[in-house]
């Protein structure tokens, strides 16, 4: 019986979708990509976002998805808990397909990836930056990159640009955890 009980415990959780789905490291530190990161919890997509002046030369949208137990917890805290995995992808836009007349859709070709990974006991600050190649280990990108001083300058929750995900936006609002940025 305590192992009836033992498989329960361990199941419920995944059944209420709650289970922690906490970050994969290599033995050198090295963060495996989540495989299944496009079955998470879908948070925005940004069509030509740019941080810093200069164009792209072409239009790119970027998605950014989170585990589906740190957008459970967000909901109801406000706060991103430990462990948290968001992984932002960026395609290529087009406006000449199929039947397509005007506008832009997202093509099948993966530009590239980040993961932005809350592990407060490795990483200087709580949080990691990661640049994703497939399916091979990520290095962390060096804490001196500008991401770092950019997302805590302009992180409206937690070092994460919540002020662009219109589901999270106003559940931080509401917690008191969402600070107003420039």
């Amino acid at each position: 019986m305590p192992n009836k009980l033992k498989l329960l415990a361990v199941f419920v959780p995944l059944i209420a979708g709650t289970a922690v789905a906490a970050p994969n490291y290599t033995a050198d530190g090295d963060l495996i990509p989540p495989a299944d990161y496009r079955d998470w919890v879908f948070l925005t997509s940004g069509l030509d976002m740019n941080y810093s002046t200069g164009g792209m030369g072409h239009s790119m949208f970027d998605n950014v998805f989170v585990d589906p137990a740190s957008w459970a917890s967000f909901k109801q805290t406000g706060r991103w808990p430990d462990k948290t995995v968001f992984v932002k992808e960026t395609r290529i836009a087009s406006s000449h397909g199929s039947i397509n007349k005007s506008g832009q859709f997202q093509t099948e070709e993966l530009v590239g990836a980040e993961a932005h990974v809350r592990d407060e006991a490795r990483f200087k600050g709580g949080w990691g930056f990661f640049a994703l190649e497939g399916t091979a280990p990520a290095k962390m990108i060096p804490y001196e990159a500008g991401c770092y001083a950019c997302h805590q300058a302009n992180g409206a929750v937690d070092t994460t640009f919540a002020q662009f995900y219109p589901t999270a936006k106003p559940v931080a609002v509401k917690a008191g955890t969402f600070k107003e940025t420039p």
